[in-house]
């Protein structure tokens, strides 16, 4: 290209001065081709991608998706773009992060008030939580977190206000722990429009005996969720909203780690509870809607007797509970996890989804994922405030195991059988299938 400008360049000057515009043009147009040099698509390497702690990769699929279970043969085939789903339940003790997260910002806001639990002025690293004006600095916080149980004899005084007496300890006033979101409210009026939620964190602990009133378990209530021999049992007596809850504030917490994690660093990510079309693929852990094979093992097989063993966590009949190892929940990973590394979609808790539950919720969704939301107000008829649980519990029947067996219940209520787990919106990998070939006839 620099050859022809000389040759231009031996040409008279009308002719010099438009050869080198000529050049400077060729010059301009290998720089600015570069854009139009896509490179040829490789495969990724390895088959899911690297997931935030305590999560998993799942991949691109379809699934037949119904409305109703009574209605096997009705249904249509939908696609679920990739996402990233919590391998386990929440338990106990991630809850009680939350639960104490909060806590400490009610101490530090409301309490405290001292200048080293704060960032100065234009540091926002590590800030989630303000007073209007001031982000609390929660490298120094988490030092001594949680501050309510601090040994500090000065911080103790200080914080009395905010403690009360129960079975004998002080504990935080349940009434003073509130977490506060935004979101964008969808109920058929106002879809265009954030909203600010104020939402009471404390799970009910004597949810037990609300649901088995005589059944004496009194000592599940005031054990199940502070005692560390249930740390990693699912987290129950936790409604809709508060799951929502602990959903918004934990997906603050993992965006702001993951700025360091090469893959995902400078995504902007979703992090929610899991549709229920979200919910029923990770739970049949297979990629092809008319793959028939049972992808979650409901026995075992004991290698000393070789007999079977169920490895699910439900009520096997009328009476009859322990025949899977434990009576009520078990630990979140126990048992086997299905072929997408999830552990136990079926049995132990039913779980929170993010559906308003309809019974032709199927009429009203798109083919590609698909979710039917509706925020009803606290006040609003029962009717409104349905939400679709899934994944059959401790006390429910093996009909309830099924992945597209739907049920559900009122957003504000709480059970001591129903759970959650969180979802984060991923992005696609490059499969075998999209790999640049050479063409042949």
């Amino acid at each position: 290209m620099l050859k022809n400008l000389k040759k231009f360049s031996v040409r008279p000057t009308y002719f010099s001065f438009y050869g080198l515009m000529v050049g400077v043009s060729l010059l301009t147009a290998c720089k600015t081709n570069r854009i139009y040099d896509a490179p040829k698509v490789s495969t990724f390497r390895g088959n899911r991608l690297p997931a935030p702690p305590g999560m998993v990769y799942i991949p691109s699929g379809t699934i037949f998706y119904k409305s109703s279970q009574d209605s096997s043969d009705v249904g249509r085939n939908v696609s679920l773009s990739a996402f990233f789903i919590d391998e386990t339940e929440v338990t106990n003790k991630q809850y009680r992060e939350f639960v104490n997260w909060v806590a400490d910002s009610v101490a530090v806001v409301d309490y405290l008030k001292d200048d080293q639990y704060f960032l100065e002025a234009g540091d926002a690293e590590n800030g989630m939580e303000t007073d209007g004006q001031r982000l609390i600095n929660w490298k120094r916080v988490e030092k001594e977190s949680p501050l309510w149980q601090s040994k500090n004899v000065d911080i103790q005084e200080r914080l009395r206000p905010m403690l009360t007496m129960k079975a004998g300890k002080r504990v935080p006033n349940s009434t003073l722990l509130n977490y506060r979101f935004s979101y964008l409210k969808t109920d058929g009026r106002t879809n265009d429009q954030y909203v600010t939620e104020t939402v009471a964190v404390m799970p009910i602990e004597d949810i037990w005996s609300k649901d088995f009133p005589n059944a004496q378990l009194n000592a599940m209530d005031v054990n199940y969720f502070n005692h560390q021999s249930f740390d990693y049992n699912p987290v129950v007596g936790v409604s809709w909203k508060q799951a929502r809850a602990y959903a918004d504030w934990r997906g603050k917490k993992i965006m702001a780690s993951l700025q360091k994690n090469a893959y995902l660093k400078g995504y902007q990510l979703t992090f929610s509870l899991p549709t229920e079309a979200q919910w029923q693929y990770a739970a049949e852990g297979k990629l092809d809607p008319v793959d028939t094979v049972q992808r979650t093992r409901l026995t075992i097989k004991d290698r000393k007797t070789d007999k079977k063993r169920l490895a699910v966590n439900f009520k096997q009949g009328e009476g009859t509970y322990s025949r899977d190892g434990s009576t009520f929940t078990v630990p979140v990973k126990a048992y086997t996890p299905n072929a997408f590394g999830v552990y136990n979609m079926a049995g132990n808790v039913s779980e929170w989804t993010l559906d308003a539950f309809s019974p032709s919720a199927i009429e009203f969704v798109n083919d590609l994922n698909p979710v039917l939301l509706y925020d009803a107000d606290d006040d609003a008829n029962d009717a409104l405030k349905r939400k679709v649980v899934r994944g059959g519990s401790w006390k429910d029947n093996g009909r309830m195991l099924n992945s597209d067996a739907r049920n559900y219940e009122l957003q504000d209520e709480a059970h001591s059988y129903i759970g959650f787990r969180c979802v984060m919106s991923a992005f696609e990998m490059s499969t075998p299938q999209m790999k640049t070939r050479k063409y042949k006839n």
